[in-house]
């Protein structure tokens, strides 16, 4: 199956992509891109991907559902375009870095920067009906995002995984914490945040203390 996709992914995924659960998915997908208002943009789909190439993957942060709101989702998890508010857990996640690393709150979400330094900021699920959260689960995408988690952790090493909430934490479960750094805290949402789950992880210091006993360059958040 043809997948316009980053190179150095679409080499590791070859074998994901001839399987019929992700012929299943394409269908699926481009069904509902065909009928209904879907979000990300088609072309943004593998956006996460495309931004950060397997070989310069240092940091894995693991996010749910692409946002489902107009402009919105544009293929990075907890990322919005820079035209669209800040939703509530990305204030809190700003203001996290604000307190662990001095970074100011910058005034719009868009993480692209992020991403063009490593951080690969992955979604379970890739795509989202419009105004209908959770509207494309199970229907392979998590299969898939497992597999792309799975190669990380075993054709890598020296990886920051930060693993938010329970989904998360879950779907991270299988990472080999011998050879990677495998950080988990409480979800930003405000729900858990204001209960004490989030703030005070210190996860994006930790993650630069790591990237630098690892000889890497670490990421201006």
């Amino acid at each position: 199956m043809e997948v316009t996709i980053e190179p150095g992914w679409k080499a590791i995924l070859k074998d994901e992509f001839e399987k019929p659960y992700f012929k299943n998915l394409v269908e699926f997908v481009k069904n509902e891109y065909a009928s209904s208002k879907c979000f990300p943009p088609g072309k943004q789909i593998f956006s996460a991907f495309n931004h950060t190439p397997f070989n310069e993957v240092k940091v894995v942060i693991i996010g749910q559902d692409p946002y489902h709101g107009p402009g919105q989702a544009h293929g990075l998890c907890f990322s919005v375009g820079k035209e669209v508010a800040m939703p509530p857990s990305l204030k809190n996640i700003f203001e996290e870095i604000r307190t662990d690393v001095g970074t100011a709150i910058p005034n719009n979400g868009n993480l692209q920067r992020w991403a063009d330094q490593g951080v690969l900021l992955l979604n379970a699920t890739l795509t989202v009906r419009a105004h209908q959260a959770g509207s494309h689960q199970n229907k392979g995408w998590e299969k898939f995002t497992d597999a792309v988690i799975e190669k990380l952790s075993t054709e890598r090493e020296g990886l920051v995984f930060m693993l938010w909430g329970g989904p998360a934490k879950k779907k991270g479960a299988k990472v080999d914490s011998s050879k990677h750094l495998v950080l988990t805290s409480g979800h930003p949402s405000p729900l858990a945040a204001n209960r004490g789950y989030w703030f005070g992880n210190k996860h994006f210091s930790k993650a630069n203390e790591f990237l630098k006993e690892k000889g890497e360059v670490p990421i201006n958040w």
